[in-house]
């Protein structure tokens, strides 16, 4: 198989660690479903829990989901829910990425496999600049800036502004995205959780997910089309 035709999937869990109910999730969907990575949230008290479970798990890849706030709409605008640095104070952003990148080396004994954020936050900068140069440091891939590997954000159960949109992490709408899928290798973003996380702007959509991606249709599509499931450890051959 070559990577110009083909295509190939990574199923990537965020929010690893936030919660115990976030860890059964990504447990659940990892072996009864098609969640192959994830990303872990090293500030929160069930990283550790997590940890323990990516250790005696190689078969699922690990990366940092660098944490630095999280903001809930409130009304017609977007309001901190907490805030971990001032997202301009560039030396703050160093700091803090620094610091949780020695945690997850901490908590996982290794590097991670890959560099993303909580709500994406390192779009702009200066995070952006700090996280892109964390990931050519490590020699590791960063969500939306890896000319190899596109992210595919449409498994989320919620606009842009916040509503709800359940239809969009039902089994119909993931099935339609796969069969959409291009050549070469995507990422698909998810946030199961086993029920709500009553502290987080994204909570009982988490359930929905888990059962999407554990249903066997699912699965049975990816075959029907053709794609292959991978991690970050495991990419195809040619991928940087």
């Amino acid at each position: 198989m070559g990577i110009e035709r083909d295509r190939f999937l990574i199923v990537n869990a965020d929010d690893f660690g936030q919660s115990t109910g976030v860890n059964e999730g990504v447990v659940a969907t990892h072996e009864r479903g098609i969640v192959t990575s994830a990303s872990l949230m090293v500030r929160w008290p069930a990283a550790a829990a997590a940890a323990v479970y990516a250790r005696a798990r190689p078969t699922l890849s690990v990366g940092l989901h660098v944490d630095l706030g999280e903001w809930v709409r409130r009304g017609d605008e977007w309001r901190p829910l907490y805030e971990v640095v001032d997202l301009h104070d560039r030396v703050a952003i160093q700091a803090e990425m620094a610091s949780q990148l020695t945690m997850f080396r901490d908590l996982l004994g290794r590097d991670p496999t890959h560099l993303d954020s909580h709500q994406h936050v390192h779009r702009s900068e200066p995070a952006r600049s700090v996280c892109q140069r964390a990931a050519a440091t490590l020699g590791v891939p960063l969500r939306w800036y890896s000319d190899a590997i596109r992210y595919c954000g449409a498994f989320y159960g919620q606009s842009g502004d916040g509503h709800p949109v359940p239809d969009a992490i039902r089994t119909p709408a993931l099935i339609g995205t796969l069969a959409r899928l291009p050549a070469g290798v995507t990422e698909l973003g998810c946030h199961p959780a086993t029920g709500d996380t009553a502290e987080s702007m994204y909570g009982p959509e988490r359930a929905s997910e888990l059962e999407t991606l554990c249903d066997p249709a699912v699965r049975a599509t990816l075959a029907e089309e053709g794609i292959v499931l991978c991690s970050f450890a495991s990419l195809p051959e040619r991928v940087v």
